[in-house]
């Protein structure tokens, strides 16, 4: 029997729109896309708002930096430890990625988000907007108990975004980052604190909790 590749890895059939935002699976035709909206910029140039400074790299070879990533992402996806890395498309074009990472999840039902989006869409509320609508999804089609994320003290708009979500603080953390030490705020949310935006259609929802061990 032929089977489509979201059949095969349902992960990639998955796919969130709330309003004029959709969160797509990152499947192959849509790497190029994203490696663009990298490419155009993701932050000021004198601020490293990630623990490992990906955007960093030299402009020719982020390309091929970005998709092993990916492909990565797919390659060592287990039950026990899985990262979800969905495309941020807004009003029809792919500006960004959402993502969640867990271990052990069908036991703790936690996870963390993180996420970038192209500087040139910046300050329009996306950022929030995928926020709330990962985080919806975690808790109304996963059964999810709480969602962490961080940002570092330099990263305003990253902390600011989680506090408009209803994250909480959540005790700090000391990082290494460019072999200095840096204050890492750590936040966490749970569904009733969850300031919820644009209501969410999820496709390929039941094959996703099926393929991470969910009834």
């Amino acid at each position: 029997m032929t089977r489509t590749p979201a059949e095969a890895f349902p992960p990639l059939g998955l796919r969130i729109e709330a309003g004029p935002l959709v969160l797509r699976s990152v499947t192959d035709d849509v790497l190029p896309l994203l490696v663009d909206a990298a490419l155009s910029g993701v932050h000021d140039p004198a601020v490293m708002p990630f623990l490992v400074p990906w955007t960093e790299v030299p402009a020719a070879r982020l390309p091929a930096d970005f998709t092993r990533f990916h492909w990565g992402t797919r390659a060592t996806w287990t039950p026990e430890h899985w990262q979800l890395e969905l495309a941020v498309e807004w009003d029809g074009e792919v500006v960004g990625c959402q993502g969640f990472v867990t271990r052990d999840y069908l036991v703790t039902r936690t996870g963390e988000t993180g996420s970038w989006l192209a500087r040139r869409v910046h300050g329009r509320g996306i950022g929030t907007a995928m926020r709330q609508a990962i985080c919806a999804f975690v808790f109304d089609h996963l059964g999810g108990a709480r969602i962490t994320s961080g940002s570092f003290a330099d990263n305003p708009a990253s902390a600011a975004v989680s506090r408009k979500v209803g994250y909480v603080p959540n005790g700090t953390t000391r990082l290494a980052r460019g072999g200095a030490p840096v204050e890492h705020q750590n936040w966490m949310l749970t569904p009733e604190r969850l300031v919820r935006g644009e209501p969410i259609t999820v496709t390929g929802a039941d094959a996703f909790r099926s393929f991470i061990g969910l009834s």
